[in-house]
């Protein structure tokens, strides 16, 4: 009796440290593990396994403190509003930075070193085009007419006057860009599909002068006003674990897909006639309707078949006036979680125009400019595998959570998660490569960290904007990008 009692007592002791292993980082289990078995236990449990599933209770740990901080300020009256993070954060960055730009010299002109001590790329990925070399003449008037409008862009950028200083609230930035009537996205009267539109990107209807040129499994490579760009399915991404699907054919060519979750909300996404996004709600379960990509339906003709040409083309160069150090954020050089979440609500650079479509956005860099990019130079991805390894996704973990924080103050937030590859390797290769990283870390960001995939889109860009001008291999090129386009795809008017 006494010898089987002795016996479960030291089963149980063992139960209960082996529990509370699992509640341990990963780092300090494999010090239990290497302390108390031997090398063959230590494999019975994988250790990234772990890491994930320690970054997500730690991320809702400090999800419930920060709640309670919060609650706790405001009955006290010191809740810091947005503008005076911004203030804070200007002040200190002001006070540490060593070389301020001279009188009349904007940021972006002034010269950045890498970590490896190379000169870096332009800034701004509008430049890099700009600065990347002409495509070979071909005597085509498509190639003359793409060189006559690089000549006229690169004119315009010796001559742009400085736009001033940036919006204070995404409210000023979209001050022009309101639609005058935001219609319900169940409007208009759909007529049931039977079958869903074809999900094959080699497939679809495109505007005039695209061609596709080359195509890696799920994925096709298009040429679009002499660049090229990587094209893929996101419906499985958005779909997933859904009760129910269904599509519905509206006028003009387009599509109304209706993906209804397990809570019974509704995420109806329109599609015009090339498979573009040009409107996208959340209808909550009590029928309330998140509005969180709107493109104004004016700037498109649906009765012909048209040519696709980059909105950027309308608006002067770009002229960066903040400190690089307000436009990109390392993170490699954050200091604190808050840092991701400070840096992110911030409004873009330059004001809004119109509202445009998730693949305007992805197409144009003169558009995507306007908004801040956060780096995540620290995510590592194995040579040509787009698998994020289970140990580097706790390196999510900050920004997964200022992500949350901004979805909790405003649900229809949309985050462009980019793709990027070094310049080693084809360019096609490179653009499927890095679409795919990209879409790897959206997966994991929703099915760690439980952010709603229709608040992340994606889009690889191979080596066409690299950070740092090599050819060779480079660290530094090979990263993920992410941008919050809210204000230039969604009226902000409709999330207050």
């Amino acid at each position: 009796m006494k010898k089987r009692q002795a016996e479960r007592k030291a089963a149980e002791e063992g139960a209960q440290q082996e529990g509370q292993g699992e509640a341990d980082s990963a780092a300090e289990r494999v010090k239990k593990r290497q302390a108390e078995r031997k090398a063959a236990e230590e494999a019975a449990q994988p250790e990234g396994q772990g890491e994930a599933e320690g970054a997500a209770e730690r991320l809702k740990k400090r999800q419930a403190e920060r709640k309670a901080a919060e609650e706790a300020a405001q009955q006290e009256g010191q809740t810091e509003s947005a503008a005076e993070r911004r203030k804070k954060r200007q002040a200190e960055e002001q006070a540490t930075q060593e070389e301020p730009a001279e009188e009349g010299e904007s940021a972006e002109r002034r010269p950045r070193r890498s970590e490896s001590g190379k000169p870096e790329a332009p800034v701004l990925d509008s430049q890099k085009e700009q600065a990347a070399p002409a495509a070979e003449d071909d005597g085509s008037e498509k190639t003359r007419a793409s060189h006559r409008e690089r000549d006229r862009r690169r004119q315009q950028a010796e001559e742009a006057a400085p736009a001033g200083p940036p919006p204070e609230s995404d409210r000023a930035a979209q001050e022009a860009a309101q639609p005058r009537e935001i219609k319900p996205v169940t409007e208009e009267r759909g007529k049931r599909r039977e079958r869903a539109p074809d999900d094959e990107p080699r497939r679809r209807e495109r505007p005039e002068g695209v061609d596709i040129v080359k195509e890696f499994k799920d994925r096709v490579i298009v040429e679009l006003g002499n660049q090229y760009f990587v094209e893929s399915n996101d419906r499985p991404r958005l779909t997933r674990n859904a009760r129910e699907v269904y599509y519905e054919d509206l006028p003009r060519g387009r599509t109304r897909e209706v993906v209804v979750r397990p809570n019974g909300a509704q995420v109806i996404t329109i599609r015009d006639r090339y498979g573009d996004v040009i409107r996208r709600s959340r209808l909550t379960p009590e029928g309330r309707e998140i509005v969180m990509v709107y493109a104004d339906e004016d700037h498109y003709d649906y009765d012909r078949v048209r040519e696709w040409r980059d909105p950027g083309l309308d608006l002067p160069p770009m002229r960066l006036e903040i400190p690089v150090e307000e436009y990109i954020l390392d993170a490699e050089q954050v200091r604190a979680p808050d840092d991701y979440y400070t840096f992110l609500e911030q409004p873009p650079v330059e004001r809004v125009e119109r509202l445009y479509s998730i693949d305007e956005v992805k197409r144009s860099a003169r558009i995507r400019d306007k908004t801040r990019r956060i780096d995540l130079d620290t995510l590592t991805f194995e040579f040509g595998s787009a698998d994020i390894p289970e140990d580097q996704v706790a390196k999510l973990e900050g920004v997964a959570e200022a992500i949350q924080r901004l979805l909790e103050k405003n649900p229809a937030e949309t985050f462009l998660i980019e793709g990027h590859t070094d310049a080693v390797g084809s360019d096609m290769a490179n653009l499927a490569l890095s679409d795919r990283r990209a879409e790897s870390v959206a997966d994991a960001l929703s099915n760690v960290f439980d952010i709603a995939p229709e608040n992340l889109a994606t889009q690889g860009y191979g080596e066409q904007y690299l950070k740092v001008n090599t050819e060779s291999p480079e660290r530094e090129n090979r990263r993920v990008a992410i941008r919050r386009v809210t204000p230039l795809v969604a009226p902000v008017a409709s999330a207050e």
